[in-house]
């Protein structure tokens, strides 16, 4: 195994008692304080998280726009520059490899994925690349995340800005302290969000100048501990946890990732097929777990003694005080209302997805 990329940051959080923590493949804080208080924070005002374990890498070339277009399960044929949009990297039958985040610019796109996805998608878009001039290129910037109700006016007041009224996947570049810095709407708990990538050296000034506005806020900084039950509220499914290359997009729920006008690229005719035949056999679905403590991941999920699905990602909530879980689980047994057993005793209620919603 490949020894885990490390944030820039990592030695100042563990000097101001962060517990640090692998995620992804980039050692990043787990925690800051309790994560319970951190995860309050992101729902009733701000967190400022450091996203180290998103990379990024340029996609250039005078055929990029039609090489990407027949790669990736989303429309970047449409994107101009400043817009991106959401999309998954298929095998050919139709199985996801990676999720990513494209992002186009006037000359390249910027494809963003977690750490440990960063090399494999690299190395699958190459393999096609023949006589196309394309080229990919590494990008060495890292990122933090200002998410919640307050995190528009708490980055304003950081980067001395005013941001203007952004979609989600829009972004533009600035500058910070005499760092070029890029902004991008993206939310990754289910509240409003934004994104800034910078050089590792002006990493620290963005973080301390988002910390120094922290009691106006009400901001807390947040650790992946917290970043896990804001998802699973919010009902995001993680690529190597409650997805992988035995998953399909539609299996996922993972519509928002899929353009069924754009035409052909890998995996697309899977997709259709699933897609014209009106369901598929498994479905990504939220679960209310009977008692305090999360089931494991893995576990089983049985009706009349049948197994039927199982548990992908669970957590106690803090926002609903409930034991919640993602699972997969087969489509006779996924409408809201079912109740499903656990191997380990107890029950669990079908219910729709997201548990949490701003909106």
């Amino acid at each position: 195994m490949p020894e885990p990329l490390r944030s820039p940051l990592a030695d100042y959080h563990a000097s101001q008692g962060a517990r640090l923590g692998e995620y992804h493949g980039c050692v990043v804080p787990a925690r800051f304080s309790d994560a319970v208080a951190e995860h309050h924070a992101v729902r009733r005002a701000a967190g400022l998280f450091d996203i180290s374990f998103r990379r990024r890498f340029a996609v250039t070339g005078g055929d990029r726009v039609r090489f990407l277009q027949g790669m990736v399960s989303n429309d970047v044929e449409n994107l101009s520059p400043g817009r991106g949009t959401y999309a998954l990297l298929l095998n050919v039958q139709g199985q996801i490899l990676a999720d990513l985040h494209i992002f186009c610019e006037s000359d390249r796109f910027l494809v963003e994925t977690d750490a440990d996805l960063r090399v494999k998608v690299m190395q699958t878009l190459e393999r096609y690349i023949i006589m196309d001039e394309v080229e990919l290129k590494t990008l060495d910037d890292n990122a933090l995340a200002f998410q919640g109700p307050r995190a528009r006016r708490l980055l304003e007041k950081t980067l001395h800005i005013a941001l203007p009224e952004m979609s989600e996947y829009d972004h533009f570049r600035t500058n910070y302290a005499g760092f070029p810095v890029s902004v991008v709407r993206a939310s990754s708990t289910g509240e409003e969000g934004y994104e800034v990538w910078t050089r590792a050296d002006g990493l620290m000034g963005v973080w301390g100048g988002a910390c120094g506005q922290a009691p106006t806020y009400e901001m807390l900084p947040c650790g992946t501990e917290t970043l896990e039950t804001l998802r699973i509220e919010a009902g995001i499914p993680r690529y190597g946890v409650d997805l992988g290359e035995d998953t399909l997009p539609l299996e996922a729920g993972l519509t928002n990732a899929l353009s069924f006008t754009k035409g052909c690229y890998v995996g697309q005719e899977i997709v259709e097929r699933a897609r014209s035949r009106g369901h598929v056999n498994w479905r990504l679905v939220g679960l209310v777990v009977e008692g305090k403590s999360p089931p494991t991941t893995g576990e089983k999920l049985t009706t009349e003694g049948k197994d039927v699905g199982e548990i992908t990602s669970a957590c106690v909530s803090p926002t609903l005080a409930k034991t919640i879980a993602l699972a997969f689980v087969r489509r006779e047994a996924s409408e809201p209302g079912t109740q499903l057993a656990l191997a380990s005793g107890g029950t669990a209620d079908v219910t729709a997805l997201p548990f949490y919603s701003r909106t």
